[in-house]
């Protein structure tokens, strides 16, 4: 949730008629979080919203069950998900979850195919890294264009439909399952972002709004998927969602492109904590990006070995040298569990000294609950990666 925007055509006040040139009454919508007492956006629709008729679900992803979450040894742990096989598909359909716990959910996907309903994530919402790859989100609110390293949040509840384009595509997807938000020590007291925050409010892509609008004039997208308790829904519209002739609030889509994060460095090794993006509950969201390296002439730039003994460690590699760890590459998934110390491999420590900057790009969450790996997680894993420690 950002700042306030307002596009097309509203009523001076909340809850009061909108008609349109012939006097034909717009249908309002509220998009509330927290129930009515935290961030919402109000719709107004061309027709009634909500007439949608029960169908049966023909789109989704496998969902991580209980068991998945099989009891296995304490070790540090690296996954190659540049090695699974893409399903191909639809982005509602190419979901891989890969890591899990009851906050979050972390996968990859693969998409080759537009979304061909629109879906709602009634559990969570779902913020997407673009490793490789582009295309463009429909939303009942506008269009959010996004590309190659940019994160793309999608609210919970919003419907939606992914476009990607054209090439290979590569999506880092977070399920946020209990919330989602900038962290608050980047606000000020009326919630605008501080100018010593990492970023700005101008560093992220907000919708476009075309005003209500078809994808084709001849045959509107009616079906809906909505996910909610682990399960998907279907629904069928009588008339396109995205029929909205305007719309005010703080719940939206964005796109915000990582290397837009203003790295923050210090006289010697900072934690990671620094490079919180994000944050959600039992979660937090940093990026890595290329920045100069500490400046004290004896610093050691490279991560120094600790025991997070409340955290699970999970990092995505994206781009870049990544000087701490040997084995892993672009698209490779580190998962290091709380209760064992964890640090760089043989060398990097001492060989860190006197480097004076890093190109990597990462993603990392820190999470308060342990991860649990699913089958097709376990099928990727570099078995001798803890040993390659010694």
């Amino acid at each position: 949730m950002l700042d306030r925007m307002t596009f097309g055509t509203v009523p001076d006040k909340p809850h009061t008629a909108l008609r349109d040139a012939a006097g034909k009454l717009r249908h309002e919508e509220c998009l509330t979080r927290e129930g009515f007492d935290g961030p919402y956006t109000i719709l107004y629709h061309e027709q009634r919203p909500h007439t949608a008729a029960l169908a049966e679900a023909t789109h989704g992803w496998e969902v991580p069950q209980a068991s998945d979450a099989e009891s296995r040894p304490l070790a540090r742990r690296h996954y190659r998900a540049q090695d699974l096989e893409p399903h191909g598909g639809s982005p509602l359909d190419a979901r891989v979850p890969l890591l899990f716990n009851e906050d979050v959910v972390l996968g990859v996907l693969h998409p080759d195919a537009p979304d061909p309903v629109y879906f709602a994530n009634g559990d969570g919402d779902d913020l997407f890294f673009i490793h490789e790859g582009g295309g463009t989100l429909l939303t009942p609110l506008g269009d959010v264009t996004f590309g190659q390293n940019d994160y793309v949040f999608v609210p919970k509840g919003l419907l939606h439909r992914f476009v990607p384009s054209r090439g290979a595509q590569r999506w880092l997807s977070i399920e946020c399952r209990a919330g989602f938000a900038l962290p608050r020590q980047y606000r000020n007291d009326v919630g605008q972002l501080r100018m010593d925050a990492p970023y700005g409010h101008r560093d992220f892509r907000r919708p476009v709004f075309p005003g209500a609008a078809e994808e084709a004039a001849d045959a509107p997208v009616l079906d809906v998927v909505v996910k909610r308790g682990g399960a998907f829904h279907g629904f069928r519209a009588d008339h396109s969602p995205r029929d909205v002739v305007g719309w005010d609030g703080t719940v939206y889509p964005w796109a915000f492109n990582i290397l837009r994060f203003q790295p923050r460095v210090g006289l010697v090794h900072l934690p990671p904590t620094i490079h919180a993006t994000f944050a959600a509950r039992g979660a937090l969201i940093c990026s890595f990006v290329p920045r100069p390296l500490d400046f004290h002439p004896d610093a050691i730039p490279c991560p120094y070995p600790h025991s997070s003994v409340d955290c699970d460690e999970f990092i995505f590699y994206a781009a870049g040298d990544f000087t701490s760890r040997r084995g892993v590459g672009p698209g490779s998934i580190s998962h290091h569990p709380a209760g064992i110390i964890h640090g760089p491999h043989p060398g990097a420590y001492e060989g860190s000294i006197g480097a004076r900057a890093t190109n990597e790009v990462a993603v990392m969450l820190d999470t308060i609950k342990p991860l649990s790996a699913t089958a097709a997680c376990r099928a990727i894993e570099d078995a001798g990666y803890h040993a390659s420690f010694v």
